[in-house]
């Protein structure tokens, strides 16, 4: 039985007048060919939109590292280049793996000797040059405010000291005093040595 509720009467018509194999292949085989083709070009734009939008992530992906990678390194060549000798070796720098197989630097860090000098003056000038060093790059990280803010107080801590070393010794005590500090630029620090990192 043949139901003819979804033809238009011109197609019906054409059906009753065409033998029964020339019917049978124009209902069934041309529009199925048809959506086939439709089947395949359509899934082909579609991987090809795919690809197109994996791409474009990748491509975005790598050139957001390579510009982290890029400010890391300039942030601490700055770093090493203000500390000068206070830099404990060079820098080291934590990286990721980019979707090109790169490595890309995203973090880093300078060690740099905070230890007061062995005289005020020499904290003095110790700890200005620190300042420098931690300040140095255009977008100083938290740390290194923090270790500049270390630097600060150790400047104030010499300036006290020189100011009570050109106090006059008067009596004993002064002259204790006087001793004290004598020997204590005589011995060696035991805080020589110590260090801070500086990082991106």
């Amino acid at each position: 039985m043949m139901s003819v509720s979804a033809a238009s009467p011109s197609y019906f018509a054409a059906l009753q007048r065409a033998p029964a194999s020339d019917a049978a292949s124009t209902t069934t085989a041309q529009p199925k060919a048809e959506a086939d083709n439709a089947n395949i070009a359509s899934s082909k734009t579609d991987a090809k939109q795919t690809d197109s939008r994996e791409a474009a992530a990748v491509a975005a992906e790598v050139a957001a590292l390579a510009s982290t990678d890029r400010k890391v390194r300039s942030h601490e060549a700055a770093h090493l280049a203000a500390a000068g000798g206070l830099a404990q070796g060079g820098a080291s720098f934590s990286t990721v793996r980019g979707p090109d197989g790169q490595m890309y630097a995203v973090g880093g860090e300078v060690g740099i000797d905070v230890s007061p000098g062995r005289t005020p003056d020499e904290t003095i000038a110790k700890a200005q040059q620190i300042q420098r060093a931690a300040l140095a790059p255009a977008d100083p990280s938290s740390q290194d405010y923090r270790v500049a803010a270390i630097a600060a107080q150790l400047i104030q801590q010499a300036q006290r000291e020189l100011a009570t070393q050109n106090e006059p010794a008067i009596g004993a005590d002064g002259a204790s005093r006087q001793l004290q500090t004598a020997i204590s630029q005589i011995e060696p620090n035991p805080a020589s040595g110590e260090q801070v990192n500086i990082f991106a």
